[in-house]
């Protein structure tokens, strides 16, 4: 299955999945809150019973309970509707918000006492109990006739619960006609009612008590109410599929889009990226591909544009190589080839200076051949090395004294320098390596050093020990290196005169072999020249 399928499939089935699950969490939710919204829950009924009861309780009278109702139905979201039990409507919330009155609910409604739920403290005898009865009803009934005044007058009666949990209204003398009168100790009747609970058991004595208050207070205690909430035929709305369903599909086929979308902007430069592998494959080395954006495609695509640089460059190299030795080896055999040909046709007299030019020449030609052999081993790893603990003083002046007649031949003075602390004055400079390696690295840079420096010049070798560092420099007092030269020093067969002369410029393969052999050993080599002053080359190596 092709890469844009599988986005293409994979996003789709993310989208459904996606969808369907919001639906139905949509669906669960908004039927829940719906059903909630529609039937009133035991605390919302709880919360409006407790209300009405307490208006009726301190007020004494239903009148002026409108906007208890009104609140209520605001607090908790019902419709509210209060009657008597008789069927008198006593408040309509939907009257009170100023809309029409819907048809009220067909559950039971729910039945509002604002009677006190008079009881009688533990320790009382039954004597005394007949007595405060009949106190606390005459009591009762001035309270709700005070809290009435006070209610109708447009004051708000506060009230105050004894130990007999029956109501009592703190008077307000700023209203004197509500000024209620002292509570006498009950009528006669209400006397002869009391007393004659006192023949039973002492928990019949207090049930018959509160019958008594109940019936007594009955005709000046508001009347019970009947409350319905809800509204008729309200069932829970079922919702619609045919949105859900339009808007799943809607979300579907806009994630398609987008996966096709997203298909198309990863797959172009997927397929110039394969295109441009084909092509590098084929051998079409100058082929690279666009870079645009900042995404991980976009670093692919950088990083195959430099690895088709790298392999472009690297065949270069591998063809300016080849270029190099065929031309390194080409002049120098037809010379020889010519000089061999001309003395068996008798041309030329086997001179002894004869023969030892042309010894010359083929001396030569066997130490291009062993760099080249040296270069091929330390490229694939080869390179032999016997390596033992090396005093690189001894090394230098070792280097010093086989360069020495070259450097006089050349007028050139080679000079040696040591730079170690006073404490470690007779303490050898060692490393572990290969000194006939390290050798060959010396006797590389101070045979360059030597043709680039001119009559009466100087080259210096010095040994700097820094720490756990060996440091070995080889300066001259030479025509310098121009910058631009300086990065191209170390490539095989490069030299900085263009005329490429074997004077001046050796077989170009002594730079290479220099850095590969320091590197071998772990060291570094870098190069600081100066046009007119001269050149510098720094080895640094691990001291044993």
């Amino acid at each position: 299955m092709s890469f844009r399928l599988r986005v293409l499939g994979l996003l789709l089935f993310v989208a459904v999945a996606a969808t369907a699950a919001t639906a139905w969490l949509t669906w669960r939710q908004a039927t829940g809150a719906v059903e909630e919204s529609v039937t009133a829950s035991r605390a919302e009924t709880s919360r409006i019973a407790e209300g009405l009861r307490k208006y009726g309780y301190a007020h004494g009278t239903w009148e002026g309970v409108g906007p208890t109702v009104l609140g209520l139905a605001r607090d908790t979201g019902q419709r509210i509707r209060v009657t008597t039990e008789d069927g008198v409507l006593l408040a309509d919330s939907d009257t009170l918000a100023g809309r029409n009155a819907r048809r009220v609910s067909t559950e039971p409604p729910v039945l509002v006492d604002p009677a006190p739920r008079f009881r009688i403290p533990d320790g009382f005898f039954p004597e005394s109990a007949a007595k405060v009865t009949s106190y606390e009803i005459g009591q009762y009934a001035h309270t709700i006739r005070y809290a009435t005044c006070l209610t109708r007058a447009g004051a708000e009666p506060r009230v105050r619960t004894d130990e007999f949990a029956t109501p009592s209204v703190v008077l307000d003398p700023t209203r004197p006609q509500c000024r209620r009168t002292l509570a006498g100790r009950g009528s006669e009747p209400v006397r002869r009612d009391t007393r004659a609970c006192l023949s039973g058991e002492a928990d019949g004595i207090n049930a018959c008590l509160q019958r008594v208050f109940r019936e007594r207070t009955a005709a000046v205690a508001p009347p019970r109410l009947e409350v319905r909430l809800g509204v008729r035929n309200a069932s829970p709305p079922d919702l619609a599929i045919a949105p859900t369903v339009g808007v799943a599909a809607g979300v579907a086929l806009a994630v398609a889009a987008a996966a096709l979308l997203l298909s198309r902007t990863v797959l172009r430069p997927v397929r110039a990226l394969t295109a441009a592998t084909r092509s590098l494959g084929e051998g079409d080395l100058a082929r690279r591909v666009p870079v645009t954006g900042r995404d991980e495609i976009a670093a692919l695509a950088h990083d195959f544009n430099r690895m088709a640089t790298s392999l472009q460059r690297s065949e270069e190299r591998q063809r300016r190589l080849t270029g190099d030795i065929a031309h390194e080896l080409r002049t120098p055999l037809a010379n020889l080839r010519g000089y061999v040909e001309a003395l068996q046709d008798g041309y030329v007299e086997a001179t002894p200076e004869l023969l030892d030019s042309l010894h010359e020449e083929v001396m030569l030609q066997q130490r291009i051949v062993d760099d080249l052999q040296d270069l091929a081993l330390a490229d694939a790893g080869a390179l032999t090395y016997h390596r033992t603990d090396t005093d690189l003083a001894d090394l230098l002046e070792t280097c010093r004294t086989a360069q020495l007649a070259r450097a006089e031949h050349a007028g050139v003075t080679l000079a040696l320098a040591y730079d170690r602390p006073d404490a470690d004055a007779d303490a050898p400079v060692l490393v572990h390596a290969d000194p006939d390696r390290l050798r060959q690295v010396i006797g590389n840079l101070v045979g360059n050093a030597i043709r680039a420096t001119s009559d009466g010049g100087t080259v210096t070798l010095a040994l700097v020990p820094h720490g756990e560092l060996a440091i070995l420099y080889v300066r001259d007092t030479g025509h310098g290196i121009p910058p631009e030269h300086l990065p191209h020093l170390f490539d095989r067969f490069w030299r900085g005169d263009a005329a490429r002369g074997r004077l001046t410029g050796g077989s170009g393969l002594g730079l290479s072999i220099v850095r590969q052999i320091v590197r071998d050993h772990g060291g570094t080599v870098d190069v600081e020249s100066t046009v007119g002053e001269g050149t510098t080359f720094t080895i640094v190596l691990d001291r044993a």
